[in-house]
């Protein structure tokens, strides 16, 4: 069993390293070792996040992913949130999260009987979906308020609209247009990895130019 770490923060203003020592204490206080780290700057309501996805592929059954809490995981709508909890229970992997109790006992050996497992298992099973769920909510919540605001500055005549984060996407345009050391040229994947952003904004890049 490894403990893999997984950070993230929603946008590149916000520090996706902030959790990291929470972790390494939190590990410590289980006796176990973190095996590797993965972190992020994407919007938990993206499915395809390129250090995710490079948790998972690096993954092994029985595996645990540690983070601080549900949402720094998923903030997913519920189609995408039943199809990663597919893949993670495919993939025979465990979720640890500080702020799901029900959650910590997957950090130490069971002593417990099978009977006992099962249902705490299935207690943690249910309480994962129902923060997932709230995860959900808080941020199709703050959508809403923003889109307020936003007809709110709009009919004050203050909106201006969203502006481009112009010095980020010549980067993911320059990244685009090279190539790694053996001429291979960098994919979406690497660049938004490398940049810290999503795959979305990339490909925009890539459609509309910088």
């Amino acid at each position: 069993m490894f403990v893999r770490a997984y950070l993230r923060a929603s946008t590149p203003e916000q520090d996706a390293q902030r959790a990291r020592q929470q972790l390494v204490a939190f590990a410590a206080e289980h006796a176990q070792p973190i095996a590797s780290w993965y972190g992020e700057n994407a919007s938990g309501a993206i499915a395809d996040r390129a250090e995710l996805r490079r948790l998972l592929e690096d993954a092994h059954h029985g595996d645990i992913i540690l983070v601080e809490s549900i949402d720094r995981l998923s903030r997913l709508g519920r189609e995408d949130w039943r199809r990663q909890r597919a893949e993670l229970d495919a993939k025979g992997l465990r979720i640890v999260a500080l702020d799901l109790p029900t959650s910590h006992q997957a950090m130490a050996p069971s002593a417990a009987d099978e009977f006992t497992a099962r249902m705490l298992d299935a207690i943690n099973d249910m309480m994962l979906d129902m923060l997932a769920a709230i995860a959900r909510k808080d941020y199709e919540d703050r959508r809403h308020r923003q889109r307020q605001g936003i007809e709110k500055a709009k009919a004050e005549g203050k909106y201006q609209g969203r502006q481009k984060d112009m010095p980020k996407r010549r980067r993911i345009a320059a990244l685009l247009q090279s190539t790694h050391a053996d001429g291979r040229s960098y994919s979406i994947r690497d660049v938004a990895s490398f940049i810290g952003c999503s795959t979305s904004t990339v490909k925009d890049v890539k459609r509309d130019g910088p």
